[in-house]
């Protein structure tokens, strides 16, 4: 059984920081390409950033230059860092695992966390 369990939300003011961890259990962890999805009020589910293997990232444009997704392998781990957060950064933040590459576009794979939710005061 897939489990994918997020930590390290909260509440931080604009221009501040948070990171993201997302625990992975019951795949072969380095083999899949993960990412972090978020999900504001009212608005579709979006590609935040990928990571394909261990170097390979592809980033929204929102969050280009201000956050990086990094992956610990042996410890199944992926990870979120971000930094200079803004109000229009405030979502549930979602990690998914078993997603590709398809030309320029990444698609999700087939398994969610339960999503931690980020708010940015300002």
């Amino acid at each position: 059984q897939v489990q994918l369990v997020e930590s390290g939300g909260g509440l931080v003011q604009a221009g501040g920081s948070l990171r993201l961890s997302c625990a992975a259990s019951g795949i072969i962890f380095s083999v899949n390409a993960m990412s972090w999805y978020r999900q504001a009020p009212g608005k579709q589910r979006e590609l935040v950033a990928a990571i394909i293997r261990d170097t390979y990232t592809k980033y929204a444009d929102s969050a280009k230059g201000r956050f990086t997704i990094s992956r610990d392998n042996a410890k199944n781990t992926v990870y979120l860092q971000m930094s200079s957060l803004k109000p229009e950064d405030t979502a549930v933040y979602y990690c998914n695992a078993g997603g590709r590459m398809l030309g320029a576009t990444y698609y999700s794979g087939n398994y969610w966390g339960q999503g931690t939710q980020v708010t940015v005061a300002s």
